[in-house]
């Protein structure tokens, strides 16, 4: 079929019109969809951001329905995003708390009526850790219409540590600061400081106290100063010029402390912000410490002068800081050694070039040794030989404060006494070993120290039972057991403990069993020790009760004599009386008138009579003398007259011998004597001088007082006895040699005036010359 040109056309204008609106509906598709991809890129990149946002946002509808990102369920520690408010609280404990939830509700709830914002925070459970900040207002109608609530949460975990952590540390600073304030009030020390102008601002109650205000505001308001003026500034100047040098000053000065001048060392301290510290420190105690220490110092170091053993002080860098007169002689150091520049070791170097330390192989080496003592922590003591054969003992005292005390003591006389007593002691148990006597030598605690070799034997012990050096007990104990009477060994016991501990002499005397004596003495000995002395008597003891037994006799015998004595003076004196009675009657003619011749032997008889009864007196007192029984009778004597009557007495015999006689003494001179046997004393002694000198010869009697005693000198110029004569006349008579007789040897009359004399306490003293006089001297007490 043909189709018509137009049907065509329109055809052609349909598929036309067709195409146009199917590019049309292609371009608008194309169009919407680049839309739709472009709206959803923004959305995608809006919920990105949001999702990257700080803040996370959730919609709470009217009916509790809840929608929010996933992420809020991390932040509150869910595994996902609950369908209502009410399950935010977890089961299990996780999530929001049940307290948190209901005060949420609250405020959406309240925000949901009202349109009222809110603003909360909490802190989630410790298994999410997170501080969340909630601030509420109610939702757009475009966002959720009907009432919802749009939350926005905010996640503060790290500034709520921040805030946490400064809060801490604002209150400790706070705390600190209040402790610091406190601090500085109650210090002891004046404290203050100064603002940026130099003025006063704070000072504490030590400060107010030190310079006598009332209070901290009356030093502020009126800047009283507690330091004075030093030099020509000010405290306040002086603080400026630590503030201008940003470096804090210090100065000792004094002040007016409690009205007293004290010792400050005060400290300016500039702060890092504006402003000037100050504190001082009252330094008076140790300032006189100081003073005390370098008085004790210069004191020490005086009296380390006066000792006998050289001491030196070193410091820290081995510097000599000093050394005594003694260890300048030790190591012979020149004058002025101690200085600075005079080290340890060049003090080792001088005393090496004198000669003054052990010779040694490397000299370098041995000195860096000694150096070290320096650092030792304790003494060290060394003993130096030095050539000339000194020996040294040697202290290194090491000092605290690093520096070293060096004592030097010269020990080679005490070695050498030390080697004079090792031999004094071999000496000595030399001496003890060849001694007579038994000694021991007990300690104060009772054991034996010292035996000779004669101790054992002397008791009867074995010598190898000392060898231990045995308690005083258990030596006794073996004593006892040869003493004839065991319980003696007690007395033994106290001599020993007197001797060592009462430090007393005392002895005693013991027999033991085979008849042996012994006596025993306790000495205390200087060194504390007590020395027993044990000696045998036996052979003594013997001799001893010999002699007692012949004392005995000796007593009797004297006895006998004693009566004898009497006896014969009876017996002697009677006969003689009655003959010189008879006589001088038959001279008187009572018998009858005699012839011539029988006067002159009755006169015969009666001077016969006479010359005997005076030979058998002093026969009778000689022998009394000597037995001790002569009789004295003293009294007052004038001696000038006493002496005077003896001499009349014997007048006409020194006329009839053409002698002179010379009297001289002081006429009031008086003793105590017995006149009858003192005058037979000097005349006896003028008789023997007036038979002794020849005619024409001269005798002179001297009275004299010489050192508080009284003297009387009978001399003359006669013919005199030689040595052997005087010895005989001074003897007189004597017992014989058997004992049963008596001998005559030169007169009785020298030794009976001697007898005489020393009955009155004095002496008699003769001395003659063959021709050449004799001379008599009697001294008186």
């Amino acid at each position: 079929m043909d189709t018509s040109p137009a049907l065509l056309a329109i055809i052609g204008l349909l598929l036309a019109l067709w195409t146009a609106g199917a590019v049309w509906v292609m371009l608008r598709a194309t169009g919407r969809e680049q839309k739709s991809v472009a709206s959803r890129k923004a959305a995608q990149r809006l919920s990105r951001m949001i999702e990257e946002g700080p803040a996370i946002p959730m919609l709470v509808r009217a009916d509790g329905r809840i929608e929010a990102p996933d992420r809020l369920a991390r932040w509150i520690g869910l595994e996902k995003v609950p369908d209502y408010l009410s399950e935010l609280a977890g089961a299990d404990g996780r999530g929001l708390s049940e307290d948190q939830v209901e005060e949420l509700t609250r405020y959406v709830r309240r925000t949901q009526k009202t349109a009222r914002p809110f603003r909360m925070a909490i802190t989630v459970s410790p298994g999410s850790g997170k501080s969340l900040a909630m601030q509420g207002t109610l939702a757009d109608s475009a966002v959720s219409p009907g009432g919802a609530a749009l939350i926005w949460v905010f996640d503060f975990s790290e500034s709520e540590a921040e805030l946490t952590q400064l809060r801490e540390e604002a209150a400790r600073a706070r705390e600190d600061f209040g402790a610091l304030v406190g601090l500085i009030e109650a210090a002891p020390m004046p404290m203050w400081f100064r603002g940026a102008d130099m003025h006063l601002r704070l000072v504490n109650k030590a400060y107010v106290a030190a310079v006598g205000a009332e209070s901290a505001d009356q030093v502020v308001a009126d800047q009283i100063d507690l330091v004075e003026t030093v030099n020509g500034r000010t405290a306040a100047q002086v603080a400026q010029q630590a503030a201008d040098r940003r470096q804090p000053i210090e100065r000792i000065v004094s002040a007016t402390i409690d009205r007293a001048r004290r010792t400050m060392r005060v400290t300016d301290l500039p702060l890092v912000g504006e402003g000037i510290a100050g504190y001082a420190v009252d330094i008076e105690e140790m300032e006189e410490q100081a003073r005390e220490f370098r008085a004790f110092r210069e004191a020490q170091r005086s009296m380390l002068d006066q000792l006998s053993i050289g001491v030196a002080q070193f410091d820290s860098a081995h510097r000599m800081t000093f050394a005594n007169q003694p260890f300048h002689r030790v190591f012979s150091l020149p004058p002025g050694v101690v200085n600075d520049r005079t080290t340890f070791q060049h003090m080792l170097l001088i005393a090496r070039e004198n000669g003054r330390i052990p010779e040694v192989r490397d000299f370098p080496a041995w000195r860096n040794e000694l150096a070290e003592w320096f650092q030792h922590d304790e003494p060290h003591e060394e003993a130096w030989s030095l050539s000339d054969s000194t020996h040294l003992r040697i202290v290194a005292q090491p000092l605290p404060d690093g520096g070293l005390v060096m004592i030097a003591e010269d020990r080679t006389e005490q070695l050498a006494l030390s080697a004079t007593r090792d031999t004094l002691l071999r000496t000595r148990t030399a001496t003890f070993d060849s001694l007579f006597e038994a000694l021991a030598v007990f300690a104060p605690d009772g054991h034996l120290e010292l035996w000779n070799r004669g101790f054992p034997g002397a008791w009867g012990i074995d010598p190898e039972a000392l060898d231990g050096h045995p308690q005083a007990e258990d030596l006794l104990n073996a004593v006892a057991k040869n003493l004839s009477d065991p319980s003696a060994i007690s007395r033994i016991n106290q001599v020993i403990r007197a001797a060592t501990l009462d430090r007393k002499k005392s002895d005693g005397r013991v027999e033991l069993a085979d008849g042996r004596t012994l006596d025993f003495t306790g000495v205390p000995l200087p060194d504390g020790n007590g020395m027993l002395t044990v000696l045998d008597v036996t052979a003594s003891r013997q001799a001893e009760e010999a002699l007692r037994e012949r004392n005995r006799a000796l007593e009797e015998a004297d006895a006998v004599m004693t009566r004898f004595l009497a006896n014969m003076s009876y017996e002697f004196r009677t006969p003689l009386t009655s003959i010189g009675g008879f006589a001088e009657l038959l001279t008187s003619g009572i018998a009858g008138d005699l012839t011539p011749t029988a006067k002159e032997y009755a006169q015969a008889i009666s001077l016969s009579v006479g010359k005997l009864t005076e030979q058998v007196e002093n026969v009778l007192d000689l022998s009394q003398s000597e037995a001790g029984l002569m009789p004295l009778r003293k009294t007052k004597l004038e001696l000038m007259p006493f002496v005077t009557q003896i001499v009349r007495k014997q007048e006409d015999r020194i006329l009839e011998g053409g002698l002179t006689l010379d009297l001289r003494g002081d006429p009031g001179k008086t003793i105590t004597a017995d006149p009858q046997q003192l005058r037979r004393a000097i005349s006896q002694l003028l008789d023997n001088a007036i038979n002794g000198t020849p005619r024409g010869g001269r005798i002179l009697i001297d009275i004299g007082r010489k050192r508080g005693e009284t003297k009387i000198v009978i001399s003359d110029n006669g013919r005199g006895m030689s040595q052997h004569e005087l010895a005989r006349a001074l003897e007189g008579i004597r017992m014989s040699a058997d004992g049963k007789g008596i001998e005559r040897r030169h007169g009785l009359g020298i030794p009976l005036a001697r007898q005489l004399v020393e009955a009155h306490g004095g002496t008699l003293e003769i001395h003659s010359r063959k021709n050449g006089g004799t001379t008599a001297s009697i001294t008186l007490p």
